[in-house]
């Protein structure tokens, strides 16, 4: 799966989408990969001639790949929007550097009524750069917290 059909099960724009390509996609897992391009925009902001992939976008990138896993494998709820809803025990354990080629891994854990345990990991090399564990829900489009729709509800 390229960038364009990733596009297609998540609403984020191209230049803001952190997959170039999905490697593989099972009930349970989705196997991701970026390469950071030396060219790539953040790179000149973070850091000025020290230029580093932020974690940040790291656990972005895992937030997406949740997203297309997560579509593949659970209906789609209309009038709904996907919302990371709590992020734990997040590790930042290796620098990521232009050149390199980051994958991404998330493994759903469980699902509980309307809440879901995600794993996530990024690597370079096979060298964990970042892992987290996040838990996803839904909100109602319009209606999520701290939108103008929210403060008149």
């Amino acid at each position: 799966m390229d960038q364009h059909e990733i596009s297609e099960f998540i609403s984020v724009g191209l230049d803001y989408l952190w997959m170039d390509e999905v490697l593989s996609l099972s009930a349970t897992k989705i196997v991701a990969q970026k390469y950071i391009a030396p060219g790539l925009p953040v790179l000149g902001q973070h850091y000025h001639g020290f230029p580093l992939f932020p974690g940040a976008l790291q656990c972005e990138a895992c937030f997406q790949a949740a997203n297309v896993l997560l579509t593949k494998i659970l209906p789609a709820n209309p009038g709904y929007l996907p919302v990371i809803a709590r992020v734990r025990n997040v590790k930042f354990k290796r620098l990521v550097r232009p050149g390199n080629q980051l994958t991404i891994e998330v493994s759903l854990l469980d699902r509980q009524s309307q809440a879901i345990f995600l794993r996530g990991r990024c690597s370079v090399d096979g060298h964990t750069t970042a892992a987290l564990d996040f838990t996803e829900t839904e909100a109602p489009l319009g209606v999520v917290e701290g939108s103008p729709a929210a403060a008149t509800s």
